[in-house]
């Protein structure tokens, strides 16, 4: 029960530090500030709260996922995923591997479960956007990126997509 206990206060000590560095975020002023927070927070959301062995299978599927080895990652990061179902790290990195297999249903779907877990992951709202843009689905598109603006200002991004997005529109409907 003990270990229960630290748990929680492990968890509820993560929550505060990330909802400090959101703020932050949103405030920060200048580019290389918010890069700075933009770490503090990827680091947070890879590293598993109580179990280092996921953390590790985490970083082992990323590695592979940047090889090129896509099968071998999504199979890790299917496996954090069925034994760890409320980490929203595993749920996105397969989002992401899904996204670079092409299936990208799926990955709306991985997505969506990062996004019930914690909706202010903007790494996931900018896939989001990418799968839309695959999808040609254009205004969807633009919504996440307007979502991710909202909770990361200085994102280029969102910045860069949402001008193109619009132009793109604009030049199908002509």
């Amino acid at each position: 029960m003990l270990f229960y206990g630290n748990a929680i206060a492990e968890s509820d000590g993560r929550d505060f530090r990330l909802n400090q560095l959101f703020d932050q975020l949103k405030k920060s002023n200048n580019v290389s500030k918010a890069l700075e927070i933009e770490m503090k927070i990827w680091n947070i959301w890879s590293t598993h709260p109580t179990q280092e062995k996921l953390t590790q299978s985490l970083a082992k599927g990323s590695n592979l996922m940047s090889k090129g080895e896509l099968v071998s990652a999504y199979k890790i990061f299917s496996t954090i995923v069925e034994s760890e179902p409320d980490w929203a790290e595993g749920w996105n990195k397969r989002a992401t591997v899904l996204y670079l297999m092409g299936r990208y249903h799926e990955s709306l779907s991985d997505i969506d479960e990062v996004l019930k877990r914690e909706s202010r992951h903007f790494g996931a709202l900018s896939g989001q956007g990418l799968v839309h843009i695959e999808l040609k689905s254009y205004e969807k598109a633009i919504k996440s990126y307007e979502a991710v603006k909202k909770i990361y200002p200085f994102l280029s991004s969102a910045k860069v997509m949402i001008p193109q997005l619009k132009k793109l529109i604009k030049d199908e409907a002509i």
